[in-house]
């Protein structure tokens, strides 16, 4: 009886085992550790394409977006070079940024573009001047969308080792992007952090928020005003924008403000932006 039953936690034991051995081998493959320099970037990319590939996009649009992938020493060095700009008090911050020229370009822009911000904000609920103001802060108004190759800058910072399970997400749905049609690799171009388009959206947020608010078959947030522009007000909604609603410190709508930039000093100045192209003052 002993012997039968020595037997019997054997078979259990040996299938446990290779049950386990299936699951893994079953399993995405993961990407290769996190580097704190380019030495190891060439394998951990290889990984992640196998990764992706096990993630559902498919093996010709990893091949294909990933093909022309460098490790970029820029991005990092941005990356660490951050945090100082949004320690200033938030009179210096927004002072370098809510200027004379900066406000009357925004006011010139709500006249161009009223119809368009008059429809966007009946379907969202955002007043134009929110949409404008953070249109102006993100890029100029669209006159700088970013110069980095996106697919380099977010695979620098998914394979470095400060922020790597973020910006492995974030490479998944650059990725995406491409396999859903809305941008060729090639033209993926924006600023050092993967933030994409008119108001710079990272590629979770264009993947779940972007539009085609013109109706022309693509969400094109670099090229496309409108888009752009919809695409933002989409985001505000989606995160809690309350119609008709106050959106300074202390009034509803600031706290969706901070879910478009959780520094303080940053939302507090889209929202002085706002007032001051609608002709107010706080």
């Amino acid at each position: 009886m002993a012997d039968q039953r020595y037997h019997n936690a054997f078979l259990r034991v040996a299938r446990f085992l290779a049950t386990a051995l299936i699951a893994l081998s079953a399993a995405p493959a993961l990407a290769a550790p996190c580097g704190n320099d380019s030495s190891g970037f060439g394998a951990w990319l290889a990984a992640f394409k196998d990764e992706a590939a096990a993630n559902g996009v498919s093996r010709s649009v990893v091949e294909r977006a990933l093909r022309d992938v460098r490790y970029d020493p820029r991005v990092i060095g941005r990356d660490r070079g951050q945090g100082h700009v949004f320690k200033k008090s938030f009179e210096d911050f927004s002072a370098r940024l809510v200027t004379p020229k900066r406000v009357s370009h925004g006011k010139a822009l709500m006249r161009r573009h009223a119809a368009l911000l008059a429809k966007i904000e009946r379907q969202y609920g955002v007043p134009g001047a929110i949409i404008v103001a953070i249109w102006g802060l993100e890029t100029g108004y669209g006159a700088d969308t970013g110069r980095f190759p996106i697919l380099s800058a977010v695979a620098t910072l998914a394979y470095d080792c400060r922020r790597a399970e973020t910006f492995r997400a974030e490479l998944l749905d650059a990725l995406r992007i491409v396999e859903r049609g809305d941008m060729r690799p090639e033209d993926m171009r924006g600023d050092w952090a993967g933030e994409i388009g008119q108001t710079q959206l990272l590629p979770s947020s264009y993947l779940l928020y972007a539009v085609d608010f013109n109706g022309d078959g693509t969400r094109d947030l670099i090229r496309d005003t409108a888009d752009a522009l919809a695409s933002t007000a989409n985001f505000l909604q989606s995160k809690g924008w309350k119609r008709g609603e106050g959106f300074r410190e202390g009034e509803a709508n600031f706290a969706v403000l901070l879910e478009w930039n959780k520094a303080r000093v940053y939302a507090k100045t889209i929202a002085r932006l706002a007032q001051a192209i609608e002709g107010e003052t706080d």
